[in-house]
This record gives C-alpha cells, structure tokens and sequence, in this order.
C-alpha cells in the first residue's frame, strides 16, 4: 500500500506519523503558539526528528465554530512557510490542510506533495479536478456542512454505512477524474457526536473495505478531553489510547500533534505483530 509523493514511493503498510503545525490563531489546541518563522522552523525539526514523514500546514482552523477565513487571507498566510519550510527541509513531505482549490494549487506550486481536504471536495466545485491535475495525494475526510454549521448536522440512518457510502461517491468521483493515491479520514469531531466519534472507532475496522490507506485524527479532540472532564493540553494519554486502538483497527496514518509519542505507539503495536 504505496502512495506517490513527489517521485517518492512512501509505504503505508506500515503506519506512519503526520505532524500537526497550524499557523491560526484559534486552533482548538495551538492556536497561536507558533508566532514567527524561528518558532515554526524549530517546532517542524522537532517532529521531523521525532519520526514525523509528513508536516500537515493549516492556516484556516476546522475547530466548531471556526472563524471564517478570506482566501487571500489563507494563502497570506500559508505560502511563505511552505517556501520558508522547503527551504530549511527541502526532503520535508508537506502536506496542505485546506478545502479551496486555488490555495491547493499555489501550495503545490511551492513545493507541497499532497492535499489534506476535511471537505473532500465538496466545498470547492474546482478542487478534485485541481487534485487530478497536480498529480498529488489527496486526503479526503467525512464531513457534513462546515466547520461553522457541522456540529448541528450529527443525525445518521446508520453512521458508519453512511460514511462508507459517502466515501463510495467522493471515492468514485475522484477516480473518473484520474485522482490516484487517495487516504480517507472518518473525521472525528466532524459533524459527530462524541458517543458517534466512539461508535465510529469501535468499527474502524469496517473501512479497511475501501482497500484504501486510513488516516486517523483523535490528537487532543474534545471527544477525549470531555469523556475525561479535563482539557486538551491533558489529553495526551488518551490520544495515546485511541490511538494504539486505531492502529490495532487498521490505521495507517496518524495525524498528531505530539509526534514522538505517535511513534512510539506504532512501533510498540508493531511489536505485537512481529
């Protein structure tokens, strides 16, 4: 199970860490932190030294209730770390957080080797065709809505076959248009409750029917801190649970903000399958 990064085969039939660097001010968990170029650049080295493969940059926070962001806005602030990011880490595997087709596109133009769409194309007409053209992966998560209205769409027939057949229908459209390396993300915390989000990785396993790579992203979300009754900057050890979980489940992507700790749990779950 390959995908094709910039000329470079990346195996993922063994798990691999994707690292978080969101550059909004209102991230639910860092929102902020990382103020200037300096502070980025050494927060990127951390998880590239931990055993991060991939870098994941957003600039526009999906949190409920996010703030709107203007496009210009977005790339403003978006483009000059890519560059600045490539230059420091030319080897660095970047993958691009956004739903807009034109951030996309300039992203990869700046060096970017694959897309990472919470909306998997249905919140820009233009970004699965964008995809096609760039010959890059593409992450494609379950959503509903937007971040600003997803938290009062939490009604399902059936959660996990209606996931499964929203990924048949985004997965067949990507397809017809050439798109070849896809991920899928469940999107935990996306329009789902919490008691949803535990349904869903209870039936993890039920994915791996997609025969695609799984990306999971529990890192720090309330789903763990609210069922624990503490606060996100707490909630390493549950991501560190619900991650040996997913990994058990058939993950082979995890998106992290605490990249050593990541790698640690893969290589212990991996341990258990030697």
């Amino acid at each position: 199970m390959t995908i094709n990064c910039k000329g470079q085969l990346i195996d993922l039939s063994s798990p691999k860490v994707m690292g978080i660097l969101n550059i909004t001010p209102d991230s639910f968990y860092d929102g902020g932190k990382h103020k200037n170029e300096k502070d980025i650049l050494k927060h990127v080295e951390v998880m590239l030294l931990e055993g991060a493969t991939f870098i994941d940059i957003g600039a526009y926070s999906s949190k409920p209730n996010a703030n709107y962001v203007a496009e210009d806005e977005e790339l403003f602030r978006i483009l000059p770390i890519v560059t600045s990011v490539l230059k420091e880490f030319p080897k660095a595997l970047l993958s691009i957080d956004t739903f807009r087709s034109q951030v996309a596109k300039q992203c990869i133009d700046h060096g970017a080797a694959l897309i990472n769409d919470i909306s998997a194309g249905k919140l820009d007409d233009d970004m699965l065709k964008t995809v096609a053209d760039l010959h890059v992966p593409f992450i494609m998560m379950h959503m509903k809505g937007t971040p600003q209205t997803m938290q009062k769409l939490t009604q399902y027939d059936n959660l996990v076959k209606d996931i499964l057949f929203y990924f048949s229908e985004r997965i067949a459209a990507a397809r017809q248009l050439g798109i070849v390396d896809i991920i899928v993300d469940p999107g935990f915390g996306f329009a789902k409750t919490i008691e949803q989000n535990y349904e869903l990785l209870n039936q993890l396993e039920l994915f791996n029917i997609l025969e695609l790579p799984l990306l999971v992203g529990v890192s720090r979300k309330s789903m763990i801190y609210k069922t624990l009754q503490n606060s996100a900057n707490e909630a390493l050890n549950g991501t560190t649970v619900l991650n040996t979980i997913a990994l058990q489940k058939g993950a082979n992507i995890l998106r992290v903000h605490d990249v050593k700790e990541a790698v640690e749990c893969i290589k212990l779950v991996q341990s258990l399958k030697a």
